[in-house]
């Protein structure tokens, strides 16, 4: 494989780093290897057990490169009945960590991101054997100082059905490179992003969804309300093969913008070979509802309440499909616990 110091740093000409620049979110600088700590794990209700690295496949993605030669064990998590609860804590100047999920029945994994660290590396792999159903939730509620690269990659089996949902609230620069590949037939992805800007949050987003056998389904949408002068970005690569008859597929983009400062841009794309699909996708960004902010004005609520009960509705609507109860559940809280304390401070 290619070696960090030997790997060709991208340019902003290709699409994954063109709002995000690598040499935005590395550690130090682009032509170092730096020391990288770990990220502490742990959960209660289930057993991680800790071994040597996989063997990962990066496809010459610079980030993965990075962390394939920071990170120096695996953490590895094979999930029972009912939800298991993850603490990802992340102090220090910089920590990384490796975590692998076998899905073999129906499962569900709660992640909670949090910490003080200055640069944090997440890599989040899976497979979703045949017939298994995973659900994952990952909140970020890192330092509003902190840099975030995640990377996932994630395979789902026949018959396999995975639904992934993230909140992001924290962090000041984000780079998530999230990959899902449907690799057998009657398989199903299902992925819900809600991005909270406040600040100078810059968040960026680029979800591959990549459809190779039939009678696959998918489904993507990403709701951003960006505040301040904070700036989300989103970008969607959903590709089906030939041999992916019958495929149905979409990504649905919302942006809502609460500041004449704040900035969102919405990507989608296609890349469609086989003829029998449904494929669909859309974009729209849009600032608060004023008819809805007089109507909860004139019953009594400040302008902050009011502005704060829209954003939440808008996000909230994220997970509205999300199958295990648990996590949406989870999602809801942390939300309205994070606007709540914005709105008091």
């Amino acid at each position: 494989m290619t070696s960090y110091l030997d790997a060709s740093l991208p340019t902003r000409s290709e699409h994954l780093w063109r709002y995000t620049p690598w040499s935005r979110v590395h550690p130090t600088k682009v032509d170092e290897l730096p020391s990288v700590g770990e990220l502490v794990i742990v959960s209660t209700d289930l057993e991680i057990k800790t071994s040597s690295k996989m063997n990962i496949q990066h496809g010459n993605d610079i980030a993965r490169i990075f962390l394939d030669e920071v990170v120096e064990q695996t953490h590895v998590l094979t999930p029972g009945d009912g939800i298991s609860h993850i603490e990802i804590r992340a102090g220090g100047h910089a920590v990384a960590a490796h975590i692998h999920i076998e899905a073999t029945q129906t499962s569900s994994v709660m992640f909670h991101l949090s910490g003080e660290a200055e640069w944090v590396g997440l890599w989040l792999t899976g497979n979703i054997g045949s017939n298994s159903h995973l659900s994952v939730g990952l909140i970020n509620e890192l330092s509003s100082e902190s840099i975030l690269v995640r990377t996932d990659n994630w395979n789902v089996e026949r018959d396999g059905n995975f639904e992934l949902a993230t909140l992001s609230l924290g962090g000041q620069r984000i780079k998530s490179d999230i990959r899902t590949t449907l690799s057998g037939s009657n398989s199903t992805h299902k992925q819900f992003i809600a991005v909270h800007g406040h600040g100078t949050r810059h968040d960026d987003h680029h979800i591959e969804i990549h459809h190779q056998q039939p009678h696959t389904n998918s489904k993507l949408v990403v709701n951003a309300a960006c505040d301040d002068r904070s700036h989300s970005v989103g970008t969607g690569a959903l590709t089906i093969d030939d041999e992916a008859q019958h495929t149905d597929a979409g990504q649905v983009f919302r942006n809502l913008l609460l500041s004449q400062s704040a900035r969102a841009e919405a990507i989608p794309e296609l890349e469609v070979m086989a003829n029998e699909v449904a494929a669909a996708h859309g974009a729209a960004s849009a600032p608060l509802d004023q008819m809805q902010m007089h109507y909860l004005m004139s019953r009594g609520l400040s302008k902050e309440e009011a502005t704060a009960m829209l954003v939440e509705g808008f996000l909230v609507d994220s997970f509205v499909e999300v199958r295990s109860d648990s996590i949406r559940e989870a999602m809801q809280t942390r939300l309205t616990v994070h606007l709540e304390c914005k709105l008091i401070g």
